[in-house]
């Protein structure tokens, strides 16, 4: 007999709540009708549990909720359909690459201001790094320039 597990069970091997899962399974991302035991309650075969990995991976990545719908009717649907699968997860592949190039460039700033406040504190000169005020960029007048 094949390994089950409840859904509470499932919620720990997979990090997507209770709650989620209904959901999941009232909006169509599930790729089978859920099983239901005798009692009525919920049971997930280990091929389910992966597949809900698979979708919070999605989700952690930033996947809308309707492509993972739209992505597991293309997987209820059987053969024909994996040029249109490839299309829906290399479209999601470039938006996620293209997050990670922006948080890299965030992460460079980030560590930019962490270097520039270190050495400001080791100088003594911290104070002068942000006052809440813009910061004056009008160049100081030569000293041979006179002022009236």
């Amino acid at each position: 007999m094949e390994q089950r597990f409840g859904i509470g069970e499932v919620s720990d091997l997979t990090g997507i709540g209770v709650d989620a899962l209904r959901f999941y399974e009232r909006e169509g991302l599930m790729v089978e009708p859920v099983h239901r035991d005798s009692a009525g309650r919920r049971s997930f075969s280990p091929a389910e549990v992966e597949w809900l990995r698979m979708c919070a991976t999605f989700r952690t990545t930033g996947m809308p909720l309707s492509d993972i719908a739209r992505y597991a009717a293309l997987v209820r649907a059987g053969e024909g359909n994996e040029a249109e699968r490839l299309d829906l997860l290399a479209g999601h592949q470039r938006r996620v690459e293209q997050q990670l190039a922006d948080l890299a460039g965030a992460r460079d700033t980030i560590a930019f201001k962490v270097d520039l406040y270190r050495a400001r504190l080791a100088e003594g000169t911290a104070a002068q790094l942000w006052t809440g005020q813009p910061p004056d960029c009008t160049p100081a007048p030569a000293a041979h320039d006179e002022v009236a």
